[in-house]
Order: structure tokens, then sequence, then C-alpha cells
């Protein structure tokens, strides 16, 4: 008699819920009906489907257990020989509402799942999240590297464009940096980090895409959560906040309420040297930086379904962002003429107002029942930035400890960006699995900053006509895309796509009456192949064209003060920059994987600091590089230790190489650079988990800068109460101090150096509370992806 594995047939099939969504975990067990015991079983893939050989002859019938779900069972069915096979089809599981009220779940989900475009890495539950921000739980990712600016870098290039919920946030530089540090880790589900997006994505963004997935409604009825934390790392912080969720038939909502008040603390010190022919100067500057920030913010939305196949929904965000912050720094410029040394003393306060609220709206119709839809998406965007800045400084002779001079200076910076954006999406579903997707964009931009600069004398504010500036900036971009996806055979499938964009800029200088008109037509091809060589092996291969355009701010020309010596411009004639793409991904057992690649980017932006030796100056901003070349191997490889302990290790490495031309001569950066972070679960007795994690960054390099090596331990545990609805968690980051951001840009015989601390080591201590009453259903995920504003700011 044949055995269970002796078949040369299969038992297949696919896993769905009601609603028809694959489900990527359960089990299936084969049941000999004359025994009652299972023979064989198998588990549910990530896509929701399984695979068992086919048992000896005999009658049997399938038992598919899902957590969260009633238990299946299929009607019997009779093998006959050992070459039988038997395709179920699709099998719906129906959620069990008394199962999801009643289990208690103890295992630890993985951390970090593969998909053929894109990672997925886990962020809800874990310890780590409560307490952090979204911009904590987004550096500690795989190739994620934030620079000394507070910029987010993926596998070593600088241009990622961050999505939440599917949807760009609109910012980038300090305000994207702002808007994730306000955002509390507590409430995001996972991290979507898309390396090579394909053509239905917008192509702005130079090396990828990172989309934040927030927790969505699990129940009908009504729930939520309210939560409270504090936080201190020499200065006091705190958070309150709460979501409530509400679901009634063909209706869904969400509201969420966040306040927090974040501390900022940050020491600097810089250190330059200006040498030519006849002198040398050192500038020497110790820093230190403490600034408060309240930041209300809501997010509201709702989802209502017209008929079986028609929807319509809104969503709406809004932040707030009031602060205060102030900057002293201490710098000596020593001479070789100990008579000319100076000291300058700076006390510089910095307040303001930000504000950003976000309108979208959107519609669904679903064509047919394999699938297909269309969709539609306008959105509505406004931020208004006004900071107001107050320099006082004192310069005193070395030699004689006395100071000659004191100047009150100001500048009053009021920024405005509108955006309007409206896209359609089809999606044409066939019996084959293939499928064949197109859209359209259309989108307005207009950046109206003003800087006005003055001497304070007294109550009288005297205008400083070379340093005030009235920026306009205007962007039209139409935008349209192909993409088909196809199986080729059993073992191959591909996706290939095709992006045109054009786009109608012009900047104009109000102040200088000078206007810089562009006009330019892309093509972005982006191209997926994927083979599975076995169960357990499966190779994809992939390549885009993406661009990354100007920041708005980068455009406008005019100097912008930060002390005596230390200046930021931008740049009018900043030209975009294009990265072509090539990325092989081997996955093993799902769990696994080794992802290698390679990009070329011509025209990079990066920041070059440009030190005068004539007035001792330095002045910062961005420029086109000639050349950047990136190559970078990330790995994936978990460790369950135990059944209670979970180990997460990730490895990014590669090369790094930039040019530029500086004042005739050829200024060349080149470094290898390596990333390793590995993240430990560990489930404790009395309901305790804890978790730490530990990091090394090797040195790097970005433009014409070189970074140190840093590295850091965090650690944190959090403990469930009053079945599972009450959370408390404790949490100690950086619990060495030791991780600073130290690094250099020389050029010639000049020197410019820098030594940064942001106060990361923080002791955090949070209590959240749920509630929630209801079966289990999710709300509709909005196919919106608008991508202007994600360059203002910075």
């Amino acid at each position: 008699m044949l055995g269970a594995g002796q078949s040369n047939g299969f038992l297949t099939g696919t896993i769905k819920d009601e609603k028809g969504e694959p489900l990527s975990y359960g089990a299936v067990a084969l049941v000999n009906n004359a025994s009652a015991a299972v023979v064989n079983g198998a588990g549910v893939e990530v896509d929701g489907t399984f695979k068992m050989p086919a048992p000896a002859p005999g009658t049997y019938h399938l038992k598919i257990s899902v957590m969260g779900f009633a238990t299946l069972e299929t009607p019997s069915f009779t093998v006959t020989s050992g070459s039988f096979s038997k395709d179920f089809g699709t099998l719906v599981v129906k959620a069990d509402a008394k199962q999801l009220n009643e289990v208690t779940i103890e295992a630890m989900r993985p951390t970090i799942t593969n998909h053929p475009d894109k990672m997925v890495v886990s962020v809800e539950g874990t310890a780590m999240a409560a307490g952090s921000t979204a911009l904590e739980v987004l550096a500690k990712s795989p190739g994620v590297w934030i620079d000394q600016e507070g910029n987010i870098q993926l596998n070593g290039k600088a241009g990622v464009k961050v999505m939440l919920d599917g949807k760009l946030t609109y910012l980038s530089g300090k305000q994207l940096q702002t808007m994730l540090q306000s955002m509390p880790a507590d409430n995001v589900k996972d991290l979507e980090i898309i390396s090579n997006p394909s053509s239905r994505f917008d192509a702005e963004g130079n090396s990828g895409i990172i989309n934040i997935n927030l927790k969505r409604n699990t129940q009908t009825g009504l729930n939520g959560s309210i939560y409270t934390g504090y936080q201190y790392n020499s200065l006091h912080g705190y958070q309150v906040g709460g979501n409530v969720n509400y679901k009634e038939k063909n209706w869904s909502s969400f509201a969420s309420l966040d306040f927090a008040r974040r501390v900022n603390l940050r020491t600097n010190t810089m250190y330059r040297e200006f040498r030519d022919a006849e002198r040398a100067t050192i500038f020497d500057q110790v820093g230190e930086e403490e600034g408060i920030r309240d930041i209300p913010s809501v997010r509201l939305g709702a989802d209502v379904d017209l008929s079986p196949k028609h929807s319509v929904g809104f969503a709406y965000n809004w932040t707030s962002l009031t602060f205060d912050n102030f900057y002293n720094t201490n710098t000596f410029l020593l001479q070789q003429n100990q008579a000319n040394s100076q000291y300058i003393e700076a006390r510089n306060t910095i307040d303001g107002r930000y504000y950003n609220g976000t309108l979208n709206g959107h519609y669904l119709y679903k064509v047919d029942t394999l699938g297909s839809t269309l969709s539609a998406d306008i959105d509505h965007v406004t931020i208004l930035d006004q900071d107001n800045s107050r320099f006082f400084n004192t310069y005193s002779r070395l030699a004689s400890a006395q100071s000659f001079q004191q100047e009150s200076l100001g500048s009053d910076n009021p920024t405005r960006y509108s955006i309007y954006a409206a896209k359609a999406d089809y999606t044409k579903k066939f019996l084959n699995k293939s499928k064949l997707e197109a859209g359209v964009k259309a989108s307005y931009v207009e950046s109206d900053n003003q800087l006005k600069f003055y001497a304070q004398h007294g109550n009288w504010k005297a205008n400083d006509a070379q340093r005030s500036n009235h920026f306009i900036y205007q962007e039209n971009i139409f935008a349209g895309y192909l993409n088909y996806t196809m199986n080729l055979g059993t073992h191959w499938s591909v996706q290939a796509g095709l992006r045109a964009e054009q786009t109608l800029s012009e900047g104009h200088s109000v102040t200088l009456n000078e206007t810089t008109p562009k006009e330019y037509l892309d093509f972005f091809p982006s191209v997926f192949l994927q083979q599975k060589v076995n169960d357990n092996y499966q190779i994809t291969y992939n390549y885009s064209r993406r661009i990354q355009r100007p920041n708005y701010d980068r455009l406008n020309p005019f100097v912008f003060y930060l002390d005596p010596l230390t200046w930021a411009q931008g740049n009018p004639y900043l030209r975009p920059q294009y990265s072509n793409s090539v990325q092989v991904s081997q996955t093993w057992k799902n769990t696994y994987i080794l992802t290698l690649g390679y990009s070329k980017t011509t025209d990079f932006i990066a920041e070059i600091p440009i030190q005068r030796n004539e007035t001792n100056t330095t002045v910062f901003g961005p420029r086109n590089v000639d050349d950047h070349d990136s190559y970078f191997g990330t790995v994936v490889a978990p460790v369950k230790v135990s059944s209670k302990w979970d180990m997460s290790n990730n490895l990014t490495a590669g090369y790094q190489a930039f040019s530029i031309v500086i004042e005739q001569a050829r200024q060349e950066n080149k470094q290898f650079y390596y990333m390793v972070n590995s993240n430990h679960n560990i489930q404790l007795p009395e309901k305790i988990r804890m978790e730490l994690n530990a990091g090394y960054q090797g040195p790097n390099a970005y433009g014409l800068y070189k970074i140190d090596p840093t590295w850091w331990v965090d650690a944190a545990v959090k403990r469930s109460f009053w079945q599972d609805k009450l959370e408390a968690s404790l949490a100690v980051t950086d619990i060495f101090r030791s991780r600073r951001v130290i690094g250099a840009a020389n050029i010639g015989e000049n020197i410019n150096g820098f030594d940064q601390y942001f106060g990361a080591q923080t002791l955090k201590l949070n209590l959240r509370y749920r509630f929630n009453k209801g079966e289990k259903f999710e709300m509709k995920k909005r196919n919106s992806n608008l991508d202007e504003l994600n360059r203002a700011g910075g």
C-alpha cells in the first residue's frame, strides 16, 4: 500500500476570507474518515495557497483551521490511485467572533516578510513601539539610515518618499522629520519598504518608497483605544490621545486625536580650518539646542457602500505644531595673528507655527467578480509654515577679553504650499490570473516663500534688503501609466510597465524679478520577473528608472542666516536627478532574504559646504553631483532561538562613489559601508514581553560627507493586564549614549568637521487601554498615492 508521501499526485487549493482576500496563515489537515486520524497536513502560504502530497487510497476530508475564523471541513472525497490529484479551488472560511474574543495569542509573528515587490516590517504589538515615534522604528528597519540632517536614506541612497496608508505625506527634510517624530509608533501596524517601485507608483523618489500602514478597524460596532505616555531625556515630554472606530452595515468610519509635547535636544561641535597660501584660520564652535514642540493632530475618515459595486469615502488629516527653540553657540575664531582672534557668543531663539491640512475624496467601482476595479481620488493640501528667528551676537577680542561689537538680528519666514491633485486607476483581472493596470494623474503645486530679514534697533526693525526675498514656485505634472502582470508557465511570472510624466515648472524671484522656467517629458519603465525555483526558493529580478525633483525650498536662491559665519543658500538652477536601478532578491522558505542591487544616478543632488577663506564663512547649498554609483546588498536572517525567543538579524552592505568638480578640481568620495541590526523579542512569564535592539553602522559616505561609525543598544518591556485590554510599557533607548553623528566634508586643504548628538538616550513610560465590541472586518484601503509637497519643507 502506498504511504501518504509516496504519491505522485497533490492536493491543492486557496484559502480566502468572506471578502475574497487570501489568508497568509493557517493550517490544512488531511483527515481519514474511517479512523478520524490526521494523516498529513500543510501550512497556508503567504498568498493563501496550500499544497500536500495525495494520500494512499481511501476516503478523506480536509479540515482548515485559521486563527480568528470558524473551522471549515470539506466534503469527503475518495482517493482511487497513487496518481490521484485534486484542486479544491477556493475555500472560504468565516470569521468567528467568539473565537476572536476568547483566544489568547502567545506566539510572536514574523518581524519581516518578503514579497515580490516589497519587504514588510511588522511593528504592531512590539514592545519597542510603545512610546516610540514612527521615525524611531523606521530607523531600525533593514537598509534604512537617518543622516546628519534628518533625511531618510534607503540602501545607501537618499530620496526616499514616505507614504501613510498608501498616500504620500507631502513632506521632506525637517518637516517630514517633525511629522514622523510626532506620530506614535504604537499606532503603526507595519512598514512596507519598496526599494524598486513599479510604474503604477509616481516616479518621484530616487531610492524608493516607504509606506507606513496605521492600525485599522478590526470589528463592527464601537472599538478603539486611549493612551498616555511620558518621556525624559533631560527634558520632559508627554503624549495623550485616543482613537475610535465605528462600523454598521454599509458604513465604516474612524477618528483619532493625539496631543504630544515632543522635546528636542542637540549638542553640536563644529571644527573648521580655512587655509590658503597666505593664512590659516580655525573655527571652533560648541553649540547646544533645546526645543519644545506642542503637536495636536486629528485624523477623520469614513467609507460608505452605496451598493455592492459602488463606494465612496473621505479622509482628513490635520496636524498643527507650535514650537520654541533655543540654540546657543560659543565660537572661537583663531587667527595666526593672536591680536585678531575673536570669541563670538550667539544666543538664538526660533519660534513659530506649522499647519498641515490634507483632504482626500475617494470613489471605488467593482467592475466584475474577478476583482477588476475603477477608482478615483482627488486631493487638496494646504501647508502653512511660519518661522520667527532672533539672533543676538556678541563679539570679543581674545587678547583683551572685552566685547567690541553687539548685534541683534531677526527674520520672519512665512511659507505657504497649496496642492491640487486628481488621479484615476483602472485594474482589469483575467481568468488566467493576468492583470492589466492603467491610470492617469494631474497635479498643480504653488509654493510661496517670503524671507523678511532685519536688524533690531530697540523697538525699530531696519529691513535688510540684501537678505530679504520673495520667491514663488509653480509646478504642473501630468502623468499616465500602463502595467501588465502575467504568468509564464508554472514557475515564472512577469510584470512590466511604463510611466510617462510631463513636468512644467516655473520659479519666480519677486525680489530680483527673475524667472526660471523648465519643461521636460520623461518615461519611466519597470520590469519585475519572478522565478519559483521550488516551493522553498524564489527569485525576483527587477529594473526601474526613477526621478528626484528638487525640494521647492532648495530652488529659492537667497541666503538663509544660521549664525554669523554659517549660511544656507538655495539654487534655482538645480536639475532633477535620475536613477536606473537593477535588483535581484532571493527568498528561502519565505523567511531568509538576500537582495543584491546596483543603482546609477546622474545629476545627484547633494548638500555641498563651500568655505570662503577671505571671510571665514561657510555656505551650505544644494548642488548637482556629477555621478553617484551605489552597489548594495541586504540579508535578512531571522533565528528562532526558542518558542518564546525570536531573533531578527539584518545586514546591509554596499559601496558608494560620488564625484563633483568644485573650483576646477574634481572631488571624489568613495566608501564601502555596512549596517548590522539585531532585534530580539522574548516572551517572559506573567505576560511580560521584552525586546532588545542592537545596531552598528560602519563608515558611510553621502555627497562629500564622510560619516564615522556609530552604534546603539535599546531595551523595552511590556506587560498586559485585564484580559489584554490594558498595556504598560517601559523603554530605554540608546542606553550607552553612543548614537552620535560624527563626520566631515573636507575640500582641498580646508577642513569641515562636526560631532552631533540628538538626545537619543531617552526613558519612556506608556499606558494604553483598548475597548472593542463586534465582529471582525476591514476598512477599505484607499488607492491614493499623491507625491506633490513630498518635496515641501526641509
